[in-house]
């Protein structure tokens, strides 16, 4: 079964008086990478906690499909999620696990055998040129380094929606090229893309189905 689209329906997300974001309205289709271009502060970053269920909007929808998702219990919300890979600016590491363990805790509710989740660990961590760094503490770390493991921790469970934020900040003109590779994979498998773009490498990429502009709290 094909992933339905996601649709933001007269979103708005404030924090007191002031709007970050202020009536989105957007789809975000199957097998197509949409990118959210922006100046620094805009809210890219919230659209896409708000997406993927880790913020609930102060006003309007986010559906995926015809369901209402941001509108549903925590522990729905939750089980959905388990189709999302969200990879995020900082990607929150665990400190005391090793890379490629960090990479398996999306599947452990899986309750597959251990050796088969390490092995897709292994191949997400191998799609992202990161096989290297399977056996290094997260801690040790560099930033670009945490990026690609964050990114290899959203794409190995295979999500129908895959959101990721600013996903080549810390890339060199090589890492750049491995993430659009990554991305362009998950979309070539039916998954929805979208991902905050402030890097003018990615945005020139030729990666994109379409590019929006957020611009003071509005999608154009």
């Amino acid at each position: 079964m094909s992933t339905p689209p996601l649709r933001c329906e007269g979103l708005v997300f404030a924090r007191g008086e002031r709007r970050i974001l202020d009536g989105i309205d957007a789809t975000f289709a199957p097998a197509e990478v949409s990118l959210v271009a922006g100046p620094t502060g805009s809210g890219k970053s919230t659209l896409l906690h708000l997406l993927s269920g880790l913020l609930r909007p102060t006003e309007g929808t986010v559906f995926a499909g015809d369901a209402p998702i941001s509108r549903w219990t925590a522990g729905h919300r939750d089980r959905w999620r388990r189709d999302v890979g969200v990879a995020l600016q900082d990607p929150h590491l665990l400190p005391g696990l090793t890379a490629l363990e960090n990479v398996i805790l999306p599947l452990v509710p899986r309750g597959e055998p251990l050796a088969e989740l390490r092995r897709r660990a292994a191949g997400a961590l191998e799609s992202l040129g990161a096989a290297r760094l399977a056996g290094e503490m997260s801690g040790a770390l560099s930033g670009g380094e945490r990026q690609r493991v964050g990114l290899a921790r959203a794409l190995v469970s295979e999500p129908g929606y895959l959101l990721v934020d600013e996903p080549t900040a810390h890339q060199d003109d090589g890492g750049v090229g491995i993430v659009v590779a990554a991305l362009e994979a998950a979309r070539a498998r039916g998954a929805v893309v979208v991902a905050s773009a402030h890097d003018p490498r990615l945005l020139e990429a030729g990666l994109a189905g379409r590019t929006l502009r957020l611009v003071a709290g509005r999608l154009e």
